[in-house]
């Protein structure tokens, strides 16, 4: 699904006006979806405070609002006309429909020069339809009082296509207490970029999108920087299995895991590459992880390192189609230096995770020699820690998109919407996931579902969208058995072959 700018929105907005619908349709169609949702959600015996600015998001609260009163709710609406005699024609009309419901002029307070704020208690339902996407600036003077009372007030807070005082695209000025803190946030045909940034999506609260019907085709034409990738997505890249096959059509990896006492890591990674489907996996470690490795994960090949307990050498003894390196390996000198001159001699795309971007860090210069096209996996301290601390997430995921062009790489930024960074400055986020997977070994996982899916053929670019999606579903599968507290790496690994088939189920 893609994710649209403020501008992007606006001209498949105009395109749909020139097809033949007209501007006020758009605001009817909103707007019944929005008091649809809330009449779903809330039962009559609440009260339902509007907040309705003067632009067309003002416009989809008052048409909301009429509906609500139609139905028999208990509605009362503040307008906010505080130019006098500003309301855009979508707003003046609403707000004559709203009247000519019957809706008393006593329960629409036309905010001109002074606004008494009503008293919200929980038993209250807030609508906030004062900017939405309009504002492009934080919020300011009284408005931003109106904020703080709103999300001290403990009412449930429904916001209408985004919250008031969050932009539908970046916020770098923006101060939380001074963006209205939504239980709920009902997009308006797409979801939007703030929802998937950790800084501002918990001010969103749940997020659902209604399709008011925006034309397909200027959707289709119009292209976009942001998407966020579902099941569907992931089910159209992967291939199904011939029969006339064998383990030679499915590739072979290498995965250079483990040192003494991180072990498990290696476990993962071997877990989720198999279940992926490699054809042939090898696993390199020290000698004290031949006796681990082969009693719990006898599908895998061992290749030693001449070291008792840590990586000391990254050399593969033959070509191989995948090579991944990170999962425990530690951050010893013998271990960077193992790394360093491995990245020097090699030239197609690897998978670096973990403590193979711990060791980068501690020796940035590395950065210059990971070849093109390889796939980066950091969680956030592995990221500040490769490229400088961060202030916020947003600041985190800009700084990605600079690296991900400057390295020629893609950078997966694993978090709640996991996103993938191409260099081309495109960002994928993902839907699959649960909050059951924070857990040690889950990175490990990952690591190995991609290097499986490199090793299939699948370019890297497709294995870092695929590879994130099924990890994410497998975690999802995982939980429906252990329960959100329960759910372990190992179970992640073994739901993976159960997560691949559902998708392609589909």
């Amino acid at each position: 699904m893609k994710i649209f700018t403020k501008q992007e929105i606006k001209a498949i907005e105009e395109a749909t006006i020139r097809d033949g619908v007209s501007a006020i349709d758009l605001i009817e169609r909103a707007g019944a979806a929005v008091a649809r949702i809330i009449m779903q959600r809330y039962d009559k015996d609440r009260q339902f405070v509007f907040f309705a600015g003067p632009g067309k998001n003002g416009a989809d609260a008052l048409c909301a609002a009429r509906i609500l009163w139609e139905n028999g709710f208990d509605v009362d609406v503040t307008l906010f006309n505080i130019l006098g005699n500003r309301l855009c024609n979508e707003c003046a009309e609403m707000k004559k429909r709203l009247l000519a419901a019957n809706f008393p002029q006593k329960r629409l307070a036309e905010v001109i020069k002074t606004f008494k704020m009503p008293t919200l208690t929980p038993r209250h339902v807030v609508i906030d339809g004062l900017f939405g996407r309009g504002q492009n600036r934080p919020l300011e003077g009284g408005f931003c009082t109106l904020a703080e009372t709103i999300n001290e007030s403990n009412a449930p807070v429904v916001a209408i296509d985004i919250p008031s005082g969050m932009s539908i695209d970046w916020n770098p000025q923006a101060v939380a207490r001074h963006i209205i803190h939504a239980s709920l946030t009902i997009a308006i045909q797409f979801p939007h970029l703030a929802f998937f940034l950790p800084s501002f999506s918990d001010l969103c609260g749940q997020w659902i999108t209604v399709d008011i019907g925006l034309s397909r085709q200027a959707i289709s034409k119009i292209p976009a920087r942001y998407y966020l990738v579902e099941k569907s997505d992931v089910a159209r890249t992967l291939r199904p299995r011939q029969q006339f096959t064998s383990k030679k059509d499915y590739g072979s990896a290498i995965i250079y895991a483990g040192c003494y006492g991180m072990m498990g890591a290696a476990v993962m990674a071997a877990r989720g590459a198999l279940r992926a489907g490699v054809g042939k996996l090898t696993v390199s470690s020290p000698l004290c992880g031949y006796n681990i490795l082969q009693s719990t994960v006898p599908e895998a090949l061992y290749q030693y390192v001449k070291n008792d307990g840590i990586i000391n050498e990254i050399k593969p003894l033959h070509h191989y189609d995948a090579i991944a390196i990170g999962p425990g390996i530690g951050t010893n000198d013998a271990t960077i230096a193992a790394l360093e001159s491995f990245l020097a001699s090699y030239s197609s795309p690897i998978v670096l995770d973990a403590d193979a971007l711990n060791c980068i860090a501690l020796k940035p210069a590395m950065l210059q020699t990971i070849p093109r096209e390889s796939i980066l996996t950091p969680h956030a301290g592995e990221f500040d820690r490769l490229f400088g601390p961060q202030p916020n997430s947003e600041a985190r995921l800009a700084k990605a998109i600079e690296m991900a062009n400057y390295y020629d790489v893609f950078i997966i930024l694993k978090g709640h919407y996991t996103a993938v960074i191409r260099h081309d400055g495109k960002i994928y986020f993902n839907s699959s996931g649960t909050p059951a997977m924070a857990t040690g070994g889950s990175g490990d996982v990952l690591t190995g579902i991609l290097s499986a899916l490199i090793a299939q053929g699948y370019h890297p670019e497709i294995a870092s969208l695929a590879g994130v999606f099924i990890h994410g579903l497998a975690g999802e599968i995982a939980e429906r058995t252990e329960g959100s507290y329960g759910v372990t790496a190992t179970d992640i690994a073994n739901a993976t072959g159960k997560a691949i088939k559902e998708i392609m189920n589909k």
